[in-house]
């Protein structure tokens, strides 16, 4: 039998299945030495009356391991346990495992029918308030000549459609002033001519050097006033054909100006624009014509709502984010171009994935102008385009559509791109079954299932991964190994023999992996694809990072979402031996703390949960690398952590300190720039 301490030494090195196993023996050891029916273990195992009595012995950490007799495992040296009949129980499937009902309170074991149901999906984005490019328009001159006075002559200014702006002198339009005035003349000589010919002439050509003035910019008004006064003058002025704000002066008193030149220019902010940014990973969400919700710091618990009217065909490439673009009346001008906001939209889900906006169902909406939504087909009231079928546009029909199977997201297991779940065997008490199934897209609390469940059956929603180590541990078929028997080589160091605990090269060889770790010098060389996963949970990370620089806690837990999301879709199975169990280490580090930062509002515990995070990131970054699209920059700052210092990662060069914000956001200095593709 293995001393207590013997066991704790070999087992302090190892990464996976390690706080199972112990929990094991460590039963097994205290049940050996006293009253065996006083503990419970994990696992419903069924003695007999004497354990050289098995027929099959198996080793607690490499389960791949079969031998017909008790002994020790050739690979770490560890007593082999005997794997028992299960023929007391009945008939159990070799995917099939049994839990006592003292283990199953032990392990927490939750169940919750599979169901179907319309889920929801909250996509949160950070936008802009900009000007409607459609309401924004130049005051230029319509002739050549001299400004001598500028009535508007600053910026911000609110004017209405027909405010004088300026004062110009034109000898051009001096000139056509005379010809009005020459041609009335002859009209009035010409009025007792018997010739009707020739008092047409005189007349139309009186017509046309109003019209040439009119086109000259001047307005009916000016033109009466020069026919009444009878002579023309050398200033003229220049009055607003539509109204709103100045937000630009282009000219001054005493320049000369040709035709054409811009003196102002004018924004209706009547209606503005918001501009969204959407990441990549959720434009499957987002539809035309979506309704969406805004707040913005200036008036808080004012919410703003508006209709998605344009949606970028181009992704931007170094942010991975796509321009969503909302149309919004701004009531009493309380939006301001530029105001920074923060917006959300609320994505029913149904069969398929499909988004589903009940209020659209069945209705006809405007492919331009998302505001105009009709019962019945006709035509847009602002542009006059045919109305299109919301669903035409990509939405489901709630009348139509069936509810999607749903289950919670705690249900599956998840690596790379295999999910595996247990049900409750039915018939069978404290008998749990491990099904691999097809996952679709996660909608908030739920996972929509494509393949591998039915309506009603009962999952595990908690205790589900205890389940799954005692299945290793009994060489079942689990997360980690699908056909049962042997695990992945990457549990055992690529197969090599481990040194026995205890002994002098055991604590050789620990020293020798804390050194590596401390100097991050290891690196492995990994697939493409890999790296391309692991590209997206660094933009997670990058997100999370420029939030806490700068004070915003709401959007850290955000980035922290699509951290875990983007965990989950990393198939760790592309990537064996140490480079396996090295990225396991971190994987365990990068979920605690990730899901840490999205579980609390509070931003100082989220800075605390980032520094564990930010260490298991850059040794991802070094280790494996990614697929080189953007620099990575590790900075340190020598106050965090309580002055004991820390580093972080970043994809600009420019230090945004994530541990002090806007308190010091230039505190730290940049260490060194990573070089990602290995």
């Amino acid at each position: 039998m293995l001393s207590f301490r013997k066991l704790w030494q070999f087992f302090a090195r190892k990464e996976i299945l390690a706080v199972i196993a112990i929990s094991f023996l460590l039963g097994f050891f205290l049940r050996s030495c006293g009253d065996r029916d006083s503990i419970n273990t994990n696992i419903h195992f069924h003695e007999t009356t004497e354990d050289k009595t098995a027929e099959v012995w198996t080793c607690s950490m490499h389960p791949q391991i079969r031998q017909p007799g008790p002994g020790q495992c050739p690979i770490c040296g560890m007593d082999l346990i005997p794997v028992t009949s299960e023929s007391d129980d009945g008939e159990i499937s070799p995917r099939e495992l049994k839990l006592s009902p003292a283990s199953a309170k032990l392990a927490e074991i939750q169940i919750t029918p599979v169901k179907r149901q319309f889920v929801n999906k909250e996509i949160r984005m950070l936008g802009k308030v900009e000007y409607d490019e459609t309401r924004v328009g130049y005051i230029t001159t319509w002739i050549p000549g001299r400004i001598d006075r500028l009535y508007v002559d600053y910026t911000g200014i609110t004017i209405k459609k027909g405010d004088h702006l300026a004062e110009i002198y034109s000898p051009d339009l001096y000139t056509a002033q005379e010809e009005l005035i020459q041609a009335l003349k002859a009209v009035e000589e010409l009025k007792n001519s018997k010739l009707s010919t020739v008092r047409e002439t005189a007349l139309r050509t009186v017509e046309s050097s109003r019209k040439k003035l009119r086109l000259l910019g001047l307005i009916d008004e000016q033109i009466q006033e020069f026919e009444e006064r009878g002579k023309p003058t050398d200033h003229v002025t220049i009055y607003s054909p539509m109204g709103g704000i100045v937000i630009h002066k282009n000219a001054a008193e005493g320049i000369y100006v040709n035709t054409g030149s811009r003196i102002y220019t004018i924004a209706d902010l009547s209606k503005v624009w918001v501009l969204l940014d959407v990441y990549e990973y959720d434009i499957e969400w987002i539809r035309y014509g979506q309704e969406v919700e805004f707040h913005t710091e200036a008036y808080p618990g004012e919410t703003f709502k508006g209709r998605i009217a344009f949606i970028d065909p181009l992704l931007n490439d170094k942010t991975r984010t796509v321009k969503v673009r909302v149309n919004l009346p701004n009531t009493n001008e309380k939006l301001k171009p530029g105001m920074f906001v923060k917006a959300v939209v609320f994505s029913s889900v149904a069969l398929g994935g499909k988004v589903m906006d009940p209020s659209l169902a069945g209705k006809y909406i405007s492919p331009m102008h998302p505001e105009i939504v009709k019962d019945g087909p006709g035509t847009c009231d602002i542009c006059g385009m045919p109305l299109v079928k919301a669903e035409s546009l990509g939405y489901a029909n709630p009348m139509t559509d069936e509810p999607p199977l749903v289950i919670p997201a705690s249900a599956p297991l998840i690596t790379g791109k295999r999910a595996v779940v247990y049900v409750s065997v039915p018939e069978k008490e404290g008998v749990f079954e491990g099904k691999e199934i097809v996952l679709g897209p996660r909608t908030g609390d739920y996972y929509l299932v494509e393949d591998g469940l039915r309506e009603g059956e009962m999952v595990v929603v908690n205790g589900n991964f205890k389940i799954d180590s005692a299945a290793q541990i009994l060489a079942k078929p689990s997360m980690m190994s699908p056909e049962g028997g042997v695990i992945p080589a990457g549990h055992h160091h690529g197969g090599a023999p481990a040194t026995a605990p205890g002994t002098k090269q055991e604590h050789d060889h620990n020293s020798k992996d804390m050194q590596s770790a401390k100097e991050h010098e290891k690196t492995y060389e990994t697939s493409n694809i890999f790296k391309e996963q692991l590209d997206k949970m660094f933009q997670a990370y990058f997100h999370i990072q420029f939030a806490l620089s700068h004070d915003n806690a709401s959007n850290a837990q955000q980035g922290a979402e699509h951290l875990q999301k983007a965990l989950s879709n990393v198939d760790m199975s592309l990537v064996t031996g140490e480079a396996h169990m090295a990225w396991m280490k971190e994987l365990e580090v990068i979920n605690k703390n990730g899901k840490q930062i999205a579980d609390t509002e509070d931003i100082n515990l989220s800075r605390t949960a980032f520094i564990q995070l930010s260490h298991s990131m850059i040794n991802v970054a070094k280790m494996f690398g990614t697929s080189g699209i953007t620099d990575t920059y590790r900075f340190h700052c020598p106050m965090a952590d309580n002055n004991k210092g820390a580093d972080w990662l970043q994809n600009k060069s420019e230090l945004e300190n994530p541990f002090f914000g806007s308190s010091m956001f230039k505190c730290g200095e940049l260490v060194e720039t990573l070089t990602n593709n290995h």
